[in-house]
């Protein structure tokens, strides 16, 4: 898989780098990942960072998260990313059961 990183008005350290790395790298074979995308912005005080994982299909999961510090804003869109690759490997079958379930239990 084949990782492209983009720096806008940021300086990463290799550290940082290899953090948000570690994250996609981890989260890539759940869902069979082609590549992705890491993006690092800095505006004044806000650091930006933005995971975006290409599947087969056209098929894109984009986290976003924002911070004051780099370490947060990491951990934040790695785990929004995690989120969603969790709901893309339920089956119809196990979407479908949720479903009937929060029903049940609004009472329709």
């Amino acid at each position: 898989m084949e990782i492209v990183y983009h720096s806008h008005h940021a300086t990463i350290s290799d550290r940082l780098r290899a953090r948000a790395e570690r994250g996609v790298r981890r989260l890539a074979p759940r869902v069979d990942a082609v590549d992705a995308t890491i993006r690092f912005e800095e505006d004044g005080p806000s650091r930006v960072v933005e995971l975006v994982m290409h599947l087969g299909g056209r098929r894109r999961l984009v986290a976003k998260a924002s911070g004051r510090f780099w370490g947060p804003a990491i951990a934040a869109a790695v785990h929004q990313l995690e989120q969603q690759v969790t709901h893309v490997r339920r089956t119809r079958k196990e979407q479908g059961r949720d479903g009937r379930a929060e029903r049940r239990a609004h009472g329709a």
